[in-house]
């Protein structure tokens, strides 16, 4: 207990977890946003904008993620100067900034192949109803298939926000204070506590994790869809 005492004395360990909650929350919003419209691109009936949704996800998908940081951070960040956040913020804010960017991006392919996977499991019978009643695509997209979509990928998005959240460990590379650059101090620093050193991070990853999976089993079973 003395280990992680002293551990827990010398570094912020809620403060390196609570940007990792942050990184998490803020790209799951946006890589949901993103991964709805490229869902929908993929299955419109316009030729060109299935091209688009499927070029996304075939190209961002086998992308390493760290590529992507990495290109974001110093790419638009270092080399164009091209900045999310205002100039008083600090280069840590804007690191964090873009991480965000590139987090959503790359997990919004995923998100995205939920999302189709969840209208594949509509009925065709009833977006053929909603066109016989004259609704056009964007109002049988919107209101009958993907609710139901949604109810249907549960499941998947539950996995897709939990490999985001240990996902959210490659933005260590550009410097960003969250868990995994904490951990790199720790054992930079204090190499005979190594073993209390990675209980602290499992069992944080843990407790970000776990809740998350159970949540979304639970709702998972009771919004599924009875055919």
């Amino acid at each position: 207990m003395a280990d992680f005492a002293a551990l827990f004395k010398e570094y912020n360990v809620l403060a390196a977890f609570g940007m990792t909650l942050l990184l998490t929350v803020a790209s799951a919003v946006g890589a949901l946003l993103i991964g709805t419209i490229v869902a929908v691109l993929r299955v419109s009936p316009v030729a060109a904008l299935r091209f688009f949704g499927t070029a996304y996800v075939t190209l961002v998908r086998n992308t390493p993620l760290t590529l992507i940081v990495v290109f974001c951070a110093f790419g638009f960040l270092n080399f164009m100067g091209v900045r999310l956040l205002p100039a008083s913020a600090s280069l840590m804010a804007q690191n964090a900034a873009w991480c965000i960017v590139a987090l959503s991006v790359y997990h919004a392919s995923f998100v995205a192949e939920a999302i189709r996977s969840g209208i594949n499991t509509v009925p065709v019978g009833q977006a053929e109803a909603a066109r016989a009643i004259g609704l056009g695509f964007r109002q049988t997209l919107g209101q009958v298939v993907l609710p139901q979509a949604f109810r249907g990928a549960i499941a998947p998005l539950g996995n897709t926000l939990i490999a985001l959240t240990k996902n959210t460990t490659v933005v260590a590379a550009v410097g960003v204070a969250e868990a995994a650059l904490m951990m790199k101090n720790m054992i930079e620093f204090n190499p005979d506590l190594i073993f209390a050193v990675f209980a602290i991070i499992a069992l944080g990853f843990v407790l970000l994790t776990l809740p998350v999976g159970l949540l979304f089993t639970h709702y998972s079973r009771k919004l599924s869809v009875q055919r």
